[in-house]
């Protein structure tokens, strides 16, 4: 019968050593092993043999530009739309599987790798593909099951989103999330932890970018009496708050590597220590991370642990940019309008078909988050029923210098968007580092970053060091 069958994965390597490390691996942990030396043989394998899973090289020339494996890909997704590709690439080369992953990738791995790490990705990137039902990626069938309240939305890649959340949330699998600023990180978050067993206990969120070197142990595992001079009282820590329930630690890629190995030994052991304290006390959390930079860069730079890494991705959501998903922009903005109008008291506001086509043309590098805030200018400011695309540009002058024109984004990049968006938050912000952050929704060293990137200067705040 076939669904009784071992699960068979194909693994496409022009290298002899790793085809047979990654067979004898494989046969051993219960698979079938297909293998191939060369891209042109994998369709033809693909028709001939059912697969479920394959394993698939970046490169295959000497040219090591990982053309090859993109163009394979693309046609192993082309034919084969729902069979989960994982990719195999060196350090040097993990910009380029991301690359892969954005364009139909389930996800990928370095060499070389860790035998124990990898079948666990693949057990799980397996037990994610199998179907539930012909209606998962159905909004009002998801919603029949699960509460994805305050998520807005129907297009395919918030709905992939939305279907691996509901596979994942009853388990206790550490969940990855990505995706740019504004995109709903902390929504999702809260969707898994609402749809979880643990949903009984309320979840402790932190921001990692807010917390100073010099805290971390005490904010994290608490203290005891006495630790230190101004530890009057035992105090709890995050991980103590959240037993029994699910953490949440938004703006991960902020923790510098000090910081890192602390968390890894609790997400390890499962147990930590108060500081001052001469007994370890057990954890039992979930842990669900999110962050807008790409962390396998990061480890690929040494700015983050991959041991670490490996231990906060066994489930990677990826959230599409509002750009990627336009479609879904009128329903967000009618939301958002009714949300903002019970905010403040206000007789209810629509969009004219011109103001929905011109929000649906935007390029949106704050996502949601940016989306909200025009909304809610442009409904304070103008104080009609109906909006018009007249009335956002008005909107748009009157927060800033009435001699300047608003925001013009044709012909720009996303880069100079993003560029000139920060310069007019300086500018209404007077500088000030944690507004300007704030406004911008980046934690003030992500904006510390584009800062220097881009050559702006902030005045700082109040509190900061001279």
């Amino acid at each position: 019968m076939e669904n009784s069958r071992k699960q068979r994965v194909l693994v496409v390597d022009d290298d002899s050593s790793v085809q047979v490390s990654l067979a004898l691996l494989l046969k051993q942990s219960g698979f079938e092993v297909l293998t191939c030396d060369e891209p042109r043989q994998v369709l033809a394998t693909l028709a001939r043999v059912p697969v479920d899973l394959v394993l698939q090289d970046m490169n295959f020339s000497a040219q090591t530009s990982g053309e090859e494996g993109l163009a394979l890909l693309a046609e192993i997704k082309e034919h084969y739309p729902a069979l989960p590709v994982l990719l195999m690439t060196a350090w040097g080369s993990i910009a380029l599987a991301v690359r892969g992953v954005k364009v139909g990738a389930a996800d990928f791995f370095t060499k070389p790798w860790q035998n124990a790490q990898l079948v666990e990705l693949i057990r799980t990137t397996l037990e994610l593909a199998v179907p539930r039902s012909p209606m998962r990626l159905d909004r009002h069938a998801l919603d029949s099951e699960f509460d994805f309240s305050g998520i807005v939305g129907e297009h395919p890649d918030l709905l992939k989103v939305l279907s691996t959340v509901a596979r994942v949330a009853k388990t206790r699998a550490p969940v990855l999330i990505l995706g740019e600023s504004g995109t709903g990180k902390e929504l999702i978050a809260d969707a898994i932890h609402r749809n979880s067993p643990r949903a009984g206990k309320p979840a402790v969120k932190i921001n990692m970018g807010a917390i100073t070197s010099s805290l971390f142990e005490s904010e994290m595992f608490g203290h005891v009496k006495g630790a230190f001079t101004d530890a009057r009282t035992d105090r709890k820590g995050h991980v103590a708050s959240a037993f029994g329930s699910t953490l949440f630690l938004d703006e991960i890629g902020e923790l510098n590597r000090a910081d890192q190995v602390k968390l890894l030994r609790v997400l390890q052991d499962q147990s930590y220590r108060p500081v001052g304290a001469s007994t370890a006390e057990q954890a039992d959390v979930r842990i669900v991370s999110a962050t807008n930079r790409e962390l396998a860069e990061l480890v690929a730079g040494g700015e983050f642990r991959e041991d670490l890494y490996y231990r906060l991705n066994l489930i990677t959501l990826r959230l599409p940019a509002l750009r990627d998903r336009r479609s879904d922009i009128p329903l967000i903005a009618t939301q958002l309008l009714a949300d903002l109008g019970a905010d403040y008291g206000l007789d209810a506001v629509s969009l004219s078909p011109a103001a929905m086509e011109w929000l649906c043309a935007q390029p949106w590098p704050g996502n949601i988050r940016q989306l909200r805030q025009v909304l809610e200018r442009t409904m304070l400011l103008v104080g009609k029923r109906v909006l018009d695309q007249a009335d956002f540009l008005q909107a748009e002058r009157g927060d800033s210098d009435p001699t300047r024109p608003g925001l013009r984004v044709d012909g720009m990049t996303l880069e100079q968007v993003e560029r000139h968006l920060i310069e007019q938050m300086l500018q209404q912000h007077q500088g000030n580092i944690s507004r300007v952050a704030k406004a911008l929704g980046l934690s003030r060293a992500a904006l510390y970053r584009r800062l220097e990137k881009y050559g702006l200067t902030g005045v700082g705040d109040p509190g900061d060091a001279a």
